[in-house]
């Protein structure tokens, strides 16, 4: 319930609106790259972009193109620090959320 009730807020306010909007075209994004560079399936794709953002990596996916890892590099740059973004602003919100929710 805390999620979905999370999630309202969020899509209320356009500073994590925009967080989130920007986060989730990131990860489109990457799914359609890797899904036509790469020839992977879609959810291989979704997979991909999403363990490479989140910096887990398992390992068990690897771009094989010359155009697949040049985009992986570039990806990561400016997939990983949207992301984090997008968590610290995710933490800061559940921080001070007993905080909001004291003040009614």
């Amino acid at each position: 319930m805390i999620f979905i009730r999370t999630l309202i807020s969020f899509l209320k306010d356009p500073e994590y609106r925009s967080l989130l909007l920007a986060s989730a075209a990131i990860v489109v994004i990457g799914t359609v790259a890797y899904h036509y560079i790469e020839g992977w399936g879609w959810l291989d794709s979704l997979y991909f972009s999403t363990i490479t953002l989140t910096t887990i990596g398992y390992g068990d996916f690897a771009p094989q193109t010359d155009l697949g890892k040049i985009f992986t590099v570039i990806y990561i740059a400016i997939g990983v620090g949207m992301v984090l973004a997008f968590l610290n602003t995710l933490y800061k919100h559940f921080r001070d959320f007993p905080a909001k929710d004291n003040k009614k």
